[in-house]
């Protein structure tokens, strides 16, 4: 994450920037190495698929508490929570693979240990629509909010790339764990520390002077009747669950094709990093142009012929290029237009808080990827034969991705479609701070004191 060091030197930016890619880390630590993380732990592979799940239900039934905690408590103080149940979920997780516990236990500790980084996620995930409004002016609004969303996904990345090395190296569960508590645990000391200030000395736009935020359950009600935000609500948030589910099966999906834990790692890390480039450069565009809508809807475009490109090559042995290539694109396109989709729900719904618009549309995605895991697990059957698979668990890791991809490729067009087709909105924040008066701006901008006594966040 970003901080405007030149209003705030206090809070030193690369303290929330460590804090906020762990949680993903921690998501996506068994995904990789699905299969021998099955292997460990003495379970089926449905149970393994539960560590990464349990990220989505708690996120459906506590996020709603986490936009409130934001919007209510502040940004200071949800960071250095979530940063504490990080640590603990971290350590418990640890704590399950010592040898003196049972080995009935092993399994239940790293899921506690699991829950608890599953509790952090939300904290961090909301954060940055309320840290890009809270610190920066409008034409650093969009950047600001990439880079802060960008460092969740350098957790994916991480996990990608370090779990199966880490096992490859070690054989061992407890050891990758112990490596993923220790950035944890420093993480935590740095937020507790790091982390001082609620507000910048002085508001970064008129709309943080002008806005009075909508209460909370006012500001769920005021999203549930806007036509424009329900649209962005159902439709990327079905993008967000198809993109769950990609990072979630992609090591399964691929095994049985005979491609090893190092390369769908390698292939999920791809698509991660052009992401990043990808979301670099949008906000930086969309600074300039200020095209959140027609962004968005290209983006969602190009990402749903990815997802049905990857719906068939995926089915393929001995295409490691193309099917790098295609995470390639899929990330390029669909990791990067998240942030710009979280600016598009700010501007299509303000004055509700940023964090309760930003929430809302990733409790959708997370209801929407549950959904969308159970289904596509049901549809993947048993093959008769699998001569390439390399799945570490045999017979129960041997299943034909084939229907499953397909149906994942079809949800993704047709949200694409809808919100191609449907999506109409007016930028109402920067429609607000266009109209602002300056002498007020002006005013409340000089006094510092007053303008950060008097806000919550």
């Amino acid at each position: 994450c970003v901080v405007n060091v030149a209003q705030c030197e206090s809070t030193h930016p690369y303290t929330i920037h460590a804090v906020c890619h762990l949680p993903s880390t921690a998501w996506l630590t068994f995904a990789p190495v699905a299969d021998q993380t099955a292997q460990y732990l003495r379970v089926s592979l449905n149970l393994v698929n539960w560590l990464s799940l349990v990220y989505i239900v708690v996120a459906v039934f506590f996020s709603l508490i986490t936009t409130w905690v934001l919007d209510t408590l502040g940004l200071r103080f949800s960071l250095i929570m979530g940063s504490w149940l990080n640590m603990l979920g971290a350590i418990l997780r640890v704590i399950g693979m010592l040898s003196c516990i049972p080995e009935r236990a092993i399994f239940p500790m790293v899921m506690g240990g699991q829950t608890l980084c599953a509790f952090a996620q939300p904290f961090f995930i909301f954060a940055p629509t309320k840290l890009a409004a809270l610190w920066f002016p409008d034409h650093q609004r969009a950047t600001a909010n990439m880079m802060a969303s960008m460092a969740n996904t350098v957790g994916l990345l991480l996990a990608n790339i370090f779990s199966p090395m880490i096992l490859s190296y070690t054989n061992t569960l407890f050891m990758l764990l112990l490596i993923y508590a220790i950035p944890a645990t420093i993480a935590c000391f740095l937020a507790t520390v790091g982390i001082r200030e609620r507000v910048p000395p002085t508001p970064p736009s008129a709309s943080m002077v002008t806005s009075s935020s909508e209460p909370f359950l006012q500001g769920v009600k005021l999203l549930l009747t806007n036509k424009a935000y329900v649209f962005l609500l159902v439709c990327f948030g079905s993008g967000i669950g198809v993109f769950t589910c990609f990072s979630t099966l992609l090591e399964q999906i691929l095994c049985v094709k005979g491609y090893t834990n190092d390369f769908a790692g390698l292939c999920g890390a791809v698509a991660i990093v052009f992401g990043v480039l990808g979301a670099f450069l949008l906000g930086l565009y969309v600074d300039k142009t200020k095209k959140f809508t027609e962004v968005t809807k290209i983006n969602m475009c190009l990402t749903s012929l990815g997802c049905s490109v990857f719906a068939v090559v995926s089915q393929l042995s001995e295409q490691k290029f193309i099917i790098g290539a295609v995470c390639a694109w899929f990330g390029f396109f669909g990791y990067s237009v998240y942030p710009i989709a979280m600016e598009l729900g700010v501007e299509c719904s303000y004055p509700v808080g940023e964090a309760t618009s930003s929430g809302l549309i990733f409790v959708s995605g997370q209801i929407q990827a549950a959904l969308y895991l159970l289904l596509l697990q049901a549809l993947a059957k048993p093959m008769a034969e699998s001569p390439l698979s390399v799945c570490a668990t045999g017979t129960d890791a041997n299943l034909s991705w084939t229907v499953p991809v397909l149906v994942m490729a079809g949800l993704c067009t047709l949200g694409t479609c809808c919100f191609v087709g449907f999506f109409h909105t007016d930028y109402r924040r920067l429609r607000a701070e266009a109209t602002a008066s300056p002498n007020r701006v002006t005013n409340q901008s000089t006094g510092g004191d007053t303008w950060a006594n008097s806000t919550d966040a």
